[in-house]
């Protein structure tokens, strides 16, 4: 197991306090700004999914990833950039696993450049970075 190092600035730290566990949890964070419930992907469960919280959450940070990776070339991202986020449950014998797609659209811009923000934000993604050779991932710009 690896350990933070002294020399690792921690920018933020998410706290959350899950019970209940997919089938019919609770998830709150400490700030109170997340305040959920949660049910199995394709129940009639009220509440959402961790499948669903993924999604919403590594489309965000990739977007972000992708205006870092614009600032540094001194553009800016369109204001109707969008990512549609999809995360399969998969289930291979006996074993789960996670598959991914973000089909990423960034109107008005020359492809070439796009493609190459969406090439050097996989870099810079923490998400993106984390998922790297465990979830079989596509980036695919429509």
């Amino acid at each position: 197991m690896e350990t933070i190092t002294p020399t690792t600035r921690i920018l933020y730290t998410a706290r959350t306090h899950t019970t209940g566990g997919r089938e019919h949890g609770m998830a709150r964070s400490s700030d109170g700004h997340l305040d959920i419930r949660l049910s199995s992907p394709g129940t009639d469960g009220i509440g959402t999914n961790p499948e669903q919280l993924f999604a919403a959450g590594w489309s965000a940070c990739f977007e972000g990833a992708m205006g870092t990776a614009a600032r540094r070339r001194r553009i800016t991202l369109p204001e109707d950039t969008a990512i549609d986020a999809e995360v399969d449950l998969c289930l291979e014998g006996r074993e789960l696993f996670l598959q991914a797609r973000l089909n990423i659209t960034i109107p008005g811009m020359d492809r070439e450049m796009a493609q190459q923000l969406v090439d050097e934000a996989r870099g810079i993604c923490p998400y993106s970075k984390a998922i790297k050779g465990n979830v079989n991932a596509d980036y695919k710009l429509m």
